[in-house]
Formats: C-alpha cells, sequence, structure tokens
C-alpha cells in the first residue's frame, strides 16, 4: 500500500507512512491522523476565526490570495517534488499543476474587487433595497489525491475571498502535499484559525466535519459512493454540499475530422495524468468509415509514451498512484479482455530492473468495444480507452449520451452544423470541439451533469453560488 498506518504514542493515534508509487520501497515522509477531539477544536476555532474574518474587507482578503500566488510560483519546484514522490505525477505535470493554482489564486484575489449584491426598487420610495451576498460560515473542503494541489486552491481560494474560513480534509495519499499548500497560505498571512488542515479517513475524520454542526457547507471531489453518503447526511444535518464525482468522457470522431489531431488530442485526454482524472476520455465513438485509418494514428501516437518515474524528464507517463488504484486498473483490463474486446495496445504491468517494483501500467488501447461491456460504462480511473465503432454521429451521439455520468464530451469534426448541434444536445457540462476532454480555465464554470455533479459550480464567478448565501436588505426613513 501506498500508505501504511500503524498506532503510536499514548494516544494510540495512527501514523502514516508515505511511499512513492515509482518506488514503493522508498519512505517519502509521514503524517499523523488528527484525533476526533482536535478535528472538533479546528471546526469550533475555525467558526471563531470567521466573525472577524468576514468583517474584513474583500479587498483586503484578495491581497492575501496574491501573496500565495506569489508563493506557488516562487516554490513551484520544491511542491512539485513534493507531489511526484507522493503520488508519482510527473514532475512537468505537477509544475503546471502548480502554476494553474497560482492562476486560480490570482483569479479568486480578484474576485475581492468585485461587488456581489444588487440594489433593487422599491415600491416605497422611501425606501432603500438591496441585496447582498454573505458568506455561509465555516466549510469542509474534503479533496482527493489525483490533483493534489489544483482542487485544494480551486476550493479554498472562492471559500476564503467571500469571506468563509475552511476546513481542509486531504486523502491520506496526497497529505504531505496538501501540508505544504496549507503552509503557502499561512506564509502569505492567512490566519492558521482561518485555514485548517486535518487529517484522516472519511470514516472517521471526513464523518466528522460532515456531522459537525457548526461546519454550514461541504465541497467534496471523489467517488460517487463517497458523494451520495456526504449528500444524505448533509440534508439530514440542513447543510449545503457541492460534489464532483465521476466521470466517463466520450470523444466523437467523425469522417471530415482532422485525424491526425483528433488522434493526438484523444491519446493526451486518456493517458494524461496516467489517465487518473475526471475528465479524462474514457471512450472514443468512432465513424465505421474512418475506424482503421483513425486506429492506426491512435497507434502511432501512443507508442511514442515512455513510461517512467515522473522525475524522468523523457517520461511520458508516470506510475498509477497507488497499489490499490493499480490492482483496480488491472483488473479491468482483465475484465475487458474476459468480456471479447480486442487489446490492441498495452494492457500489461510493467517490471524490471527499470521500474523498481512501482506501479507501472502500460497505456491500454482496447478495440471492438461495445455499449455493454464493463470497461465502456464504468469509470476506470487509468491509461485505458475504449474504441466504439458507430455508423454515423446521430448514433455516437445517442451512445455518448446513454451513459451515468455527464461531465465532459468532445466532437472532432470541420462542420460547423454538427458542432453546433453538439453542443447543444450533449448532455455534459464541460464541451469541447477539437480539443482533448480534459482542461478547464479558472474563470470558467467546472462541473457536469446527472452522476458526475450535485448541480452547483466549481470555478469563475459560479463559485459565488456555493460560498455565499443571499441576505435581503430594506432600509426604511426613521422618520415616517
Amino acid at each position: 500500500m501506498k500508505t501504511n498506518k500503524h498506532s503510536v504514542g499514548i494516544e494510540d493515534r495512527t501514523v502514516y507512512s508515505h511511499f512513492n508509487p515509482a518506488n514503493p520501497t522508498a519512505c517519502v515522509g509521514f503524517t499523523e491522523e488528527t484525533a476526533i477531539q482536535d478535528v472538533r477544536k479546528a471546526v469550533l476555532s475555525a467558526k471563531q476565526a470567521q466573525i472577524q474574518w468576514k468583517n474584513r474587507s474583500s479587498l483586503e482578503r484578495g491581497d492575501f490570495l496574491q501573496k500565495a500566488a506569489d508563493i506557488l510560483e516562487k516554490d513551484k519546484d520544491e511542491i512539485a517534488a513534493i507531489a511526484t514522490k507522493e503520488m508519482g505525477k510527473r514532475f512537468v505535470e505537477m509544475v503546471g499543476e502548480v502554476l494553474r493554482g497560482a492562476a486560480i489564486l490570482r483569479y479568486y484575489a480578484q474576485e475581492g474587487t468585485r461587488g456581489i449584491g444588487e440594489i433593487l426598487p422599491s415600491h416605497n420610495p422611501a425606501n432603500t433595497l438591496y441585496s447582498l451576498r454573505v458568506p455561509v460560515g465555516v466549510v469542509a473542503a474534503i479533496t482527493p489525491w489525483n490533483f493534489p494541489v489544483a482542487i485544494p486552491v480551486w476550493k479554498i481560494a472562492p471559500a476564503l475571498v467571500y469571506g468563509n474560513t475552511v476546513v481542509l480534509k486531504p486523502s491520506q495519499e496526497s497529505s504531505m502535499t496538501a501540508k505544504k499548500i496549507a503552509e503557502v497560505f499561512h506564509l502569505a498571512g492567512i490566519p492558521n484559525a482561518v485555514l485548517q488542515i486535518v487529517y484522516g479517513d472519511g470514516d472517521t475524520v471526513g464523518n466528522e466535519l460532515v456531522e459537525h454542526p457548526a461546519i454550514a457547507a461541504i465541497t467534496f471531489t471523489g467517488s460517487n459512493s463517497v458523494g451520495r453518503k456526504i449528500a444524505s447526511k448533509s440534508v439530514e444535518h440542513n447543510k449545503k454540499y457541492q460534489l464532483e464525482l465521476g466521470g466517463k468522457n466520450p470523444v466523437i470522431v467523425l469522417e471530415d475530422a482532422n485525424l491526425n489531431l483528433a488522434a493526438k488530442r484523444t491519446i493526451e485526454g486518456a493517458m494524461k495524468q496516467t489517465g487518473q482524472r475526471c475528465t479524462g476520455t474514457s471512450v472514443a465513438y468512432v465513424v465505421n468509415e474512418i475506424y482503421h485509418s483513425f486506429v492506426e494514428k491512435l497507434l502511432d501516437e501512443v507508442k511514442q509514451i515512455k513510461v517512467g518515474d515522473g522525475f524522468n524528464s523523457s517520461v511520458g507517463m508516470g506510475p498509477i498512484a497507488s497499489k490499490k488504484q493499480f490492482d483496480k486498473v488491472l483488473a479491468y483490463i482483465a475484465k475487458g479482455v474476459d468480456e471479447g474486446a480486442e487489446l490492441l495496445y498495452g494492457g500489461g504491468k510493467l517490471a524490471g530492473a527499470d521500474y523498481n517494483g512501482g506501479y507501472f501500467v502500460e497505456p491500454t488501447i482496447f478495440g471492438g468495444v461495445t455499449k455493454d461491456m464493463t470497461i465502456a460504462k464504468e469509470e476506470i480511473f487509468g491509461p485505458v480507452l475504449c474504441i466504439i465503432k458507430v455508423q454515423n454521429y446521430a448514433e455516437a451521439l445517442v451512445k455518448a449520451n446513454d451513459n451515468m455520468y455527464g461531465l465532459s464530451a468532445s466532437l472532432f469534426t470541420t462542420n460547423l452544423d454538427q458542432a453546433l448541434h453538439f453542443i447543444q444536445n450533449s448532455e455534459v457540462g464541460l464541451v469541447q470541439i477539437n480539443g482533448e476532454t480534459g482542461g478547464a480555465e479558472p474563470q470558467a464554470p467546472f462541473g457536469g451533469m446527472k452522476e458526475s455533479s450535485s448541480g452547483s459550480r466549481k470555478q469563475g464567478q459560479a463559485a459565488k453560488e456555493f460560498f455565499t448565501t443571499y441576505k435581503t436588505v430594506t432600509i426604511s426613513p426613521s422618520a415616517q
């Protein structure tokens, strides 16, 4: 396992040992699980701090985020190295993610200058009627391991600039990186009580946050099964909740597409971050007449990917982040073979002197996939691409929409009419035309439909819908 735990000390606390997934015998650090009484103290401290924090100018709160962005940029290599050691993502990808975190901070720093209310007309002309948005209170941010910098930042930044305080519970697999991110905010001058971090598993520490009466809102990114539990408990305790869940993201490749571009972007979408992202490309629907030529181009692209340690600059794909995820991906590949899919490329685990017993899987492509196969329906969260042959765009759209998820989808075409039709009729929250399914800019709303989301959106100005609530004010003259 990537994180081992054992009990130590007179309080019998749990310590997590973190191992490099590229070399699982190399311990890279430790984090200690937060005791439940300390979780409760953190929440109450955040509640007390929120009174003062919300009364600071939003411009001042934005200035703190600007300072945090400066520190992220300055320390990008150090932070990226911690994450690469901890969860395996390529160093160059992690540097890019850290810089993305800085961009998110700069965006929300500017949100501190934006008005978040409006003057309204009143039937009584002597009255002043207006609405304003106010912070919800203490926010619990529960984050996954696959984007250990960007996801915590895109939850923390809007929460803070809109006047909330935050208790962050990162995944165990990325706790060391999360600790460093919290330190960045504190170095920027944000008080410790305003942003606190707790460590532990979801069943204990996470559950305590969800059920604690002083937590006003929970923002969660992770699995659908855990998300449903959080939603149920949030409703039970009358809390606001925001869920970013799974995806099974399709691309459609039409006969008029630029096939070289489509192949390149499809492989990028499927194999970036070792396929461990909710917006990763999972299924390609390809029209019959170009199927074979497109598959050839996909194979040409995927063969160029070298797998290895994320610190090796010549490597194009790093390891799977943990033993648990490694076994899960291999099980899905075996399931695909058992159900009759054609293994066109990859499919195996990589071993030998170059791999140090790490969790390395070959980039994998299946052809001859049908919609009823497990690999075509379930989120794999690894470097596995399924190809399904279709007769035309209409069939592809129907099959792409026949999906429990609705996060992201892409269409490759030069036909403007079909592109516009796809934008209107694809049942996803993120649409790409001639681009890979992944990718999001800080100023744009991010989120999905159906089982991919609870409906709210992250990033952009849409974030204030979750992190604030309305207050309506009427001021009447004191003398009538």
